[in-house]
């Protein structure tokens, strides 16, 4: 079944028919129509800002603002200005108020990309934007409210940065009222033919060419690689293809990719199964000690396992024990 719901402002479309990925998007019409905050959770390039537009240009808030923050590229001291504004006064130079994003966003959304780099003063003040929807601007003795949903989106895994402590639990629980976790290209590869014919349709047309499809070869190479940038960098090696092939199909040569050879090397059998175990045991172990705290005694009798069989696996994959126990004090 092939997913797609209707096009964004920006000509872009959730494309795909993977079981991994459908699962995630077809909740986004039903999320749309709530107000419940929301937390994308995916590798770099997996779509996540576009999955944002989605459930805004699919819910009630379709006509007001949707304001994108990449959180990670505003120094930390400017964050707070950034998001909640400022009064005049407020600093050096402030001979007047300004507003700031989040009275930008008005009525709409405010999509909060890389949340977990936000600093701790704004996360204290974005946790009671979300339980209030009201807020102070910087040096401004008046609280001002605003009608704003709030949509976030992490790259690395939320739920060690909250254990780790650099970001608040209780700002973690206030967003993540529903979770969409977008899977990496290399996991859906049945939709990499797809999205590379939709980007070469976008991408013939803008340059006026007369390329309508690829070469078995030229899917081939396409479909073997692991894709470390994801969907973006999907499109970036379609783009550059169409630029230059002279032909009517995309061929072989005209994909060009970091370290071909070597990302399209055939797995053994041997090797495959190797990796898959020695992933799962990972994740288990990890899983059982987070669960106790790091007592050894009480997570091997939980696996069921010896507890000298237990510390080998441990040994074997290189966990740090010391790292679960100090979650008991945190």
């Amino acid at each position: 079944m092939l997913s797609a719901f209707r096009q964004l402002p920006n000509g872009q479309q959730l494309l795909g028919e993977s079981p991994s990925f459908f699962s995630e998007i077809k909740k986004i019409p039903v999320v749309a129509a709530s107000d419940a905050s929301v937390i994308i959770s995916g590798e770099t390039g997996t779509g996540k800002e576009l999955c944002a537009q989605a459930i805004h240009y699919l819910g009630p808030r379709a006509e007001k603002p949707f304001v994108p923050i990449n959180c990670g590229a505003i120094p930390a001291g400017l964050v707070e200005n950034e998001l909640f504004g400022h009064g005049a006064g407020a600093f050096t130079n402030a001979s007047t108020s300004q507003p700031g994003l989040i009275h930008e966003a008005e009525g709409g959304t405010m999509f909060l990309d890389e949340v977990v780099s936000l600093p701790p003063s704004a996360q204290v003040k974005l946790l009671r934007f979300l339980q209030e929807k009201e807020y102070r601007p910087l040096g401004s003795t008046k609280t001002s409210q605003a009608n704003v949903r709030i949509i976030a989106a992490v790259n690395i895994d939320i739920e060690k940065a909250v254990r780790e402590g650099s970001v608040r639990r209780d700002l973690y629980y206030r967003l993540n009222v529903i979770p969409i976790k977008l899977p990496p290209l290399r996991e859906r590869r049945e939709d990499i033919p797809i999205l590379s014919r939709h980007f070469l349709a976008r991408y013939s047309a803008r340059f006026n060419k007369q390329v309508s499809d690829f070469s078995p070869e030229a899917v081939q190479v396409l479909v073997l690689y692991d894709w470390p940038g994801n969907v973006r960098e999907l499109e970036h090696v379609v783009q550059r293809a169409a630029v230059f092939t002279r032909q009517a199909a995309i061929q072989r040569h005209d994909i060009v990719l970091p370290r071909l050879e070597a990302n399209q090397r055939q797995e053994p059998f041997k090797e495959a199964k190797a990796r898959v175990i020695a992933q799962f045991e990972t994740d288990y172990l990890t899983k059982l000690l987070v669960a106790y705290h790091g007592n050894l005694t009480r997570a091997a009798r939980a696996a069921q396992k010896d507890r000298r069989a237990f510390w080998e696996l441990i040994r074997k994959h290189r966990i740090n024990v010391q790292g679960f126990k100090r979650l008991r004090s945190s």
